[in-house]
């Protein structure tokens, strides 16, 4: 069973898309809170999104691009704007299709079924899982996990970003405001405080794995991953 979201506003046209997307065996999601379209994206997990471009407060195209920073699940616009500038804009914003107001049905889920054959069926790019390796340490960006020696510590997708790049720039220091543009797109009224509970939770994680004091504060500069696993895994 897939699961496709509906970010529709009008609840007519949401619900009937929900009813046919049930009809052939998967699961239509209806976002309600306009205000947490992305949230509810990670919350879910869906294989497919259905996205208008009107919508209160934030406009189709921005979540599409926020979406798109976090997943390339496939996402198809239905809207009533037919020019073809609202086409070629939803396709630069990260959009796989676009289908036109008022549509029918069975355009739509013949849609649906290509962009799923396309990603996760028999068209799909049959592709290895991309991990990141540090001398046993592995970290796992699409499970967002982490592991060593057969233990594994579960992460948020947060501290799966900051993981990666201490992980990525391994002994060097990575500086705090490459952590902050990784972690947030505008970083301007971040404080120190909510930076240093990111590395408090990573810390916490690492020991959970067995290792100690490999995260160390560089004063003025950021923060530097030590291998310190390969010292305690000798003794």
């Amino acid at each position: 069973m897939y699961k496709i979201m509906i970010v529709e506003d009008d609840p007519k046209i949401s619900e009937l898309l929900q009813s046919y997307i049930q009809k052939y065996g998967d699961e239509g999601i209806v976002v309600k809170d306009f205000q947490r379209v992305l949230e509810q994206f990670q919350e879910t997990e869906p294989h497919v999104v259905l996205l208008d471009i009107n919508l209160p407060s934030f406009d189709g195209y921005y979540w599409c691009r926020q979406i798109r920073t976090v997943s390339t699940c496939p996402i198809i616009f239905i809207s009533a704007r037919n020019g073809e500038m609202d086409q070629v804009r939803a396709i630069e914003n990260g959009a796989d299709d676009y289908i036109t107001k008022p549509f029918h049905y069975e355009v739509v889920m013949a849609k649906i079924r290509s962009q799923l054959r396309r990603v996760y069926g028999d068209y799909a790019v049959k592709m290895s899982e991309r991990t990141v390796d540090r001398d046993g340490l592995v970290l796992y960006p699409e499970r967002m996990e982490l592991h060593l020696k057969g233990r594994m510590v579960p992460l948020t997708r947060k501290e799966t970003v900051l993981v990666e790049t201490l992980l990525e720039r391994c002994p060097r220091v990575v500086s705090r405001e490459m952590i902050l543009d990784k972690l947030w797109d505008d970083y301007t009224y971040v404080d120190d405080n909510t930076l240093s509970v990111n590395i408090t939770r990573i810390r916490k994680k690492l020991t959970e794995l067995g290792i100690e004091e490999a995260l160390e504060t560089v004063r003025g500069v950021g923060y530097r991953l030590n291998k310190t696993w390969e010292a305690q895994e000798r003794t």
